[in-house]
């Protein structure tokens, strides 16, 4: 069977799993839920080159079956201002992480330096994969009332769809998608109204083939009802959809689904390479030959995850901490680059994936070496 593994960690303990779907050898670590910046361990998944060619064999899908029901239409919203991301502030480095907690236990072993200024110092996301809907608004609203404070902008990963991963490593979310719009409206509450960027439940769209139809249906409905919910809650939220990576779907085929799910009328663009290793120009060409499929509204834009992606990905099935990766570009609004709106640090690097240390664990080795390159 072809190897294939999401975008994104399990929250609770999770091991490095690989999930099959269609479409190519897709092989993500999965993340751990970690001592993170959220108050919940995140998730630590690579997602590393896929073979197009290779077939795999999806898992069974979920057992829940639920009523298709249809998505009201979208409310009037607040007049949300360019989707352009030129207009945000620096990003946000949340003051607690696994990273810098070794930082500052460790200040005479001699790999701190290096892993600090190169690491540690680093704005990365900030994830929320608890299903916690009497929590989840404070917790947000910590991060983001912290950034404005400090004239910043963070980037929030919720990760709490129902059916998450399709029953693998990463499993968990909310018990159904009316719960699960629920916590996003409170997930939305604590956003505050400064700049944020949402990156939108990794895997979310890439990883739905498992899905029937109507599950499916149902997923996309619910996506596009959350990026509403978001930037009714705050018009200065900008939200990305799944994008998958280079080396998963055709442009088209994550095109379409991303229409279905509202990416161009409910969001600002896509995400990529989510915990993966595929190189900058590799997705950057990617995703403009996604957006260009989308077909607009003008000014949809693209993020970038760079974190591990320094050497580019490595030979196919090689997903767990593999050997000789780098760190990549590091984290910004400014790319250069007509399309591509931000290079972030979705990912945590230093996490393991689960070979050179417990999934989701800060490990040294692990971070030097990606830091040396």
């Amino acid at each position: 069977m072809a190897a294939l593994a999401s975008a994104v960690v399990a929250a609770g303990a999770a091991t490095g799993v690989m999930a099959a779907a269609e479409g190519g050898e897709r092989t993500t670590a999965r993340p751990d839920t970690t001592a993170s910046p959220v108050l919940e361990p995140l998730p630590a998944v690579p997602t590393p080159s896929v073979s197009p060619s290779a077939s795999a064999t999806a898992p069974p899908s979920p057992s829940p079956t639920r009523t298709a029901r249809e998505s009201p239409a979208p409310a009037a919203s607040p007049e949300r201002p360019s989707r352009s991301a030129a207009q945000l502030t620096g990003l946000y480095r949340h003051p607690e992480s696994q990273v810098l907690d070794w930082v500052r236990a460790h200040r005479d072993d001699p790999r701190r330096p290096l892993i600090e200024s190169r690491i540690a110092a680093q704005p990365a996301a900030v994830w929320f994969p608890a299903y916690n809907p009497g929590a989840v608004t404070g917790q947000v609203r910590g991060v983001t009332a912290a950034a404005a404070a400090a004239g910043r902008t963070p980037v929030l990963v919720p990760y709490a769809i129902p059916d998450r991963d399709c029953g693998g490593a990463s499993e968990g979310g909310a018990p159904g998608l009316d719960a699960y719009d629920a916590w996003m409206e409170d997930f939305a509450a604590g956003l505050g109204s400064g700049p944020v960027i949402v990156i939108l439940e990794p895997d979310a769209i890439a990883l739905s083939d498992c899905l029937s139809a109507g599950q499916r249906s149902d997923r996309f409905a619910s996506l596009a009802r959350a990026g509403r919910t978001l930037h009714a809650a705050n018009p200065r939220a900008k939200v990305y959809f799944d994008g998958g990576h280079s080396g998963w779907h055709a442009a088209a085929k994550q095109a379409a689904a991303l229409r279905e799910a509202g990416a161009a009328t409910s969001g600002d663009g896509i995400f990529t390479n989510v915990s993966n290793f595929h190189g900058t120009a590799d997705e950057a060409a990617y995703a403009r030959r996604v957006l260009a499929a989308l077909g607009g509204p003008p000014g949809l834009g693209a993020v970038i995850d760079t974190s591990r992606n320094g050497n580019g990905a490595p030979e196919a099935g090689e997903w767990c901490d593999p050997a000789g990766r780098a760190l990549g570009r590091t984290p910004t609004t400014d790319t250069g680059l007509a399309g591509i709106d931000a290079y972030l640090w979705v990912k945590l690097p230093g996490e393991s994936d689960g070979c050179k240390g417990a999934a989701g664990s800060f490990t040294p080795d692990y971070a030097y070496e990606l830091a040396r390159g």
